[in-house]
């Protein structure tokens, strides 16, 4: 065991497969008390179970770390509270959340239900908001403490994913919401888009070129979650890893503009917007043909 999270106490949600299980198993072995939470549903969101959560905690406590299971749906503001309840509960503070929970219920944006949006967006977005809004009450009186959201690159737009783009393009601006009201008590927080092999990275229709395992994130969330990552002012920030490739997105920012102090009318903005301030192309849009054609071969849900 290492002691790059020694004393830290790290709530995990999604914690049971995966991305989250990889990043449970790491922080408790840097040293981290470890609050494992797992709804234990199906990539879709359905059948739960409470024993996925718990056989990760037996993985860690077999190890010589310590972790305690949290069954709980973070979808609910009552599930968010109870992980860091349990955190304070059993260690009397918190130092970190990493919100992995996510589902996928895949549909063409013209065919898509109410039921298949709303949970979607209920476990991603609210999910990380339940848990970051319970945890930064007690980070704000500690003066310390890091959320971590995850998010995808797919928040720059999906052809049959509009449920999952949304909500994780949502992470993104909580995160940075996050990170400027919290700064002041001493509380970072930033996002993770990795691309790891998973159950949902199973479900991609292309070739992902770039790719690595939960383990390569789980590296990158440990730093994150350390002091190190928070004196050196990390807060903010979106961060891709993908088997040996770290990579950080840009800010929003304005590209071009133009001005008409004496009004614009649809007449003027046709002259001017096409010509000085233009577009900016949407790389996405290259890369319809590759994903039609593997959505083809693949059989996936295009209707």
């Amino acid at each position: 065991m290492g002691n790059f999270l020694a004393g830290r106490v790290i709530a995990v949600t999604g914690a049971g497969r995966g991305i989250g299980r990889a990043v449970a198993l790491a922080a408790a072995a840097e040293g981290a008390k470890v609050v494992v939470n797992d709804y234990g549903v199906a990539v879709d969101g359905a059948s739960p179970t409470s024993e996925i959560a718990q056989a990760v905690v037996k993985e860690i406590e077999a190890a010589g770390g310590e972790a305690v299971a949290v069954a709980d749906d973070i979808s609910t503001m009552a599930g968010g509270q109870r992980v860091v309840d349990t955190a304070v509960r059993a260690h009397g503070r918190l130092d970190g959340v990493v919100c992995v929970a996510g589902i996928l219920r895949e549909r063409m944006l013209f065919n898509m239900t109410e039921e298949e949006w709303d949970p979607v967006v209920a476990t991603h977005l609210k999910g990380t908001f339940t848990v970051f809004r319970a945890a930064s009450a007690v980070m704000r009186a500690q003066r310390s403490g890091t959320l971590i959201g995850f998010t995808s690159g797919n928040h720059q737009g999906s052809v049959s994913q509009a449920n999952y783009s949304a909500a994780k393009g949502g992470i993104i601006s909580l995160v940075r919401s996050a990170a400027l009201g919290l700064h002041k008590y001493g509380v970072t927080a930033n996002a993770v888009a990795p691309v790891a092999r998973t159950r949902m990275s199973a479900n991609v229709p292309m070739e992902l070129a770039e790719i690595g395992e939960p383990e390569d994130v789980a590296a990158l969330v440990v730093y994150l979650l350390s002091e190190r990552a928070a004196a050196q002012g990390i807060t903010g920030q979106v961060y891709t890893i993908a088997g040996p490739k770290i990579a950080v997105w840009a800010q929003p920012r304005e590209l071009r503009a133009a001005y008409a102090f004496d009004g614009w009318t649809p007449e003027r903005i046709a002259e001017v917007l096409p010509g000085s301030v233009g577009v900016d192309p949407m790389r996405m849009l290259s890369e319809l043909g590759a994903m039609e054609e593997a959505a083809r071969r693949g059989g996936r849900p295009n209707a």
